[in-house]
């Protein structure tokens, strides 16, 4: 079944939200349950704080805890019964204030024989006012002699507030039936709560058991004298947490209708910008598959469609390349085999019809034919064996200098025909390579054979070596006519040749370099072209020797 990029970006990425959902959901609900139970915790000791303050007053009181009771069972429910009066005693109306005592009387100035109470007559007019202080005012009484500063008397003491009777004891609230410290630890407050002294030793609560615990100091006259301990839960029991998980589960369809909804946006989205560069991809390999090799895409990405992208231009390129290399090949070889194939057939013909007789002159010049036409054929058999790599090399130890030194001595006929000369350089203090010396031979040849053919009568062949590090360098140096400098990089192409000053008026194929090059690579060696000194063409071979090679 054919599933588009489209839903497989779609199932991704709705895979991806729906994973993230639910690690989250279980995370969140992990934390909650986690550390909600220590919240709770300090919630708890927080409402602890009336109960260790009336635990410590107590004890600053007496001086130590003989306030508990002494029974097991009573010490055991002492500290709930203590929760629930402190509770009640919040309830309780506050008690009424005391009645203020009464003022007491300003003490009389010295300075001043006139009562408090005529201040108001300040206000009356002058005559009124005399008249009035005459029948009000008493006769001034004598002065005592040196007096004390006057004590005010003193208040009345506050009535008695009459003493509140007893509270009653409050219910204990009814305990758990099972032990052990899942029930201990999923108990109320007041059932888990125990008191220790300042040594560790129980006084009342809950018992010594093995659930965890914290614990919070009593404090009495500014010393620690015990410890409150409240045993940790196991499991929160708040209602808000369980009200919060409950919603959370509430909502997971809601989330999941939301995640599908934005998978599919984001794979629409993704979708629409890969698959348009994946289709252009797809026509373009459709289009290279039925042989327009000049296909190429329009592709602006910097990511892996884009680099994509740029390796099928450069493989059309390349195909485009190779195409035109295979019929410039075909045409170019059934060129060269046309020509001597002509010859043969138009001196067979003359032959036949008595134009040219059959003597040995004119039978060596078909000979000749035939062995350019062979020796044509051989160079394409080479080529296509080492374009699909079956020509077989047998390496071994070779003398390079000196098999070259033989292989120009052997074309000292040819030289001298040609009107060249001959220049050897001094032998190298190694020249020594793991190399074929049939197919090392074959290079020398030709390249021997290219100077001999291109080099204009009165010139010269110049042979010279040297050692460069672990590698051997040969140079063959011929005079005039020289290669132009756009021609040096493809006088290795099959079939190419130079302008007329270069043609193949020797019978060249255009070949021989091609083959060269090959062979020197097989060989880890390099073979290149640059200007000779002597105004012709320099040809190198750089070659490593027997020790590197091995």
């Amino acid at each position: 079944m054919r599933i588009s990029i489209g839903h497989r970006l779609f199932a991704a990425v709705l895979l991806a939200i729906l994973a993230v959902t639910a690690s989250g959901i279980a995370l969140m609900r992990h934390k909650v349950l986690g550390s909600f139970a220590d919240y709770a915790m300090q919630i708890e000791l927080d409402r602890l704080d009336e109960l260790a303050a009336s635990l410590g007053r107590q004890h600053t009181a007496l001086g130590d805890w003989s306030f508990v009771p002494a029974g097991a069972a009573l010490r055991r429910d002492w500290i709930a019964t203590e929760l629930l009066r402190l509770e009640q005693n919040r309830k309780l109306p506050a008690p009424p204030a005391p009645p203020a005592a009464p003022r007491p009387p300003a003490a009389p100035s010295p300075s001043s024989s006139r009562p408090a109470a005529v201040a108001p007559m300040a206000r009356l007019p002058v005559a009124e006012r005399k008249a009035a202080a005459n029948a009000v005012q008493p006769p001034s009484p004598p002065r005592a002699p040196a007096p004390f500063a006057v004590t005010p008397p003193e208040p009345p003491p506050a009535p008695d507030v009459p003493e509140l009777p007893p509270l009653p004891p409050p219910p204990v609230a009814p305990r758990l039936l099972s032990d052990g410290p899942a029930a201990e630890a999923s108990a109320p407050l007041q059932d888990r709560i125990a008191l220790y002294d300042a040594t560790g030793r129980y006084v009342a609560g809950r018992e010594a058991g093995s659930a965890p615990s914290v614990r919070r100091p009593v404090i009495a006259g500014g010393q620690t004298v015990g410890f409150l301990t409240v045993a940790r839960p196991l499991r929160p029991g708040d209602a808000l947490a369980l009200a919060f998980l409950g919603q959370l589960k509430d909502s997971v369809l809601l989330i999941v209708a939301m995640s599908v909804a934005l998978s599919a946006l984001a794979a629409m989205l993704l979708a629409a910008h890969f698959r348009k560069p994946v289709l252009r991809l797809a026509q373009g390999t459709r289009e290279l598959a039925a042989g327009r090799f000049d296909t190429r895409l329009d592709i602006a990405r910097s990511d892996e469609l884009g680099e994509l992208a740029g390796h099928f231009n450069q493989l059309a390129e390349r195909l485009e390349s190779a195409e035109r290399m295979r019929r410039d090949w075909v045409a170019d070889t059934s060129h060269e085999l046309r020509t001597p194939v002509s010859v043969l057939r138009a001196q067979i013909e003359a032959m036949l019809d008595g134009v040219r007789p059959a003597t040995r002159e004119n039978i060596e010049v078909l000979a000749r034919q035939v062995m350019s036409l062979n020796k044509l054929i051989d160079e394409l058999n080479v080529l296509a064996r080492l374009d699909v790599g079956e020509l077989e090399y047998r390496k071994e130890p070779v003398d390079a200098w000196a098999l070259l030194a033989a292989e120009a001595q052997a074309f000292g006929e040819k030289l001298d025909a040609a009107g060249l000369a001959l220049s050897l350089g001094p032998a190298p203090a190694d020249a020594t390579l793991l190399a074929d010396p049939d197919r090392l031979r074959q290079v020398f040849d030709n390249l021997l054979e290219n100077s001999v053919r291109y080099t204009s009568a009165g010139g010269k062949v110049e042979l010279t070596a040297a050692v460069q590090g672990a590698r051997l360098l040969l140079q063959f140096d011929d005079s005039a006519p020289g290669v132009p400098a756009e021609a040096m990089d493809r006088l290795t192409e099959r079939f190419y040749r130079v302008d007329a000053s270069r043609s193949r008026k020797g019978g060249g194929s255009g070949l021989g370099l091609a083959l060269c090059e090959r062979i020197v690579q097989a060989h880890g060696g390099t073979l290149s072209f640059a200007h000779s000194p002597l105004g012709g063409l320099r040809a190198c071979l750089d070659l490593p020797l027997a020790k590197e090679a091995a």
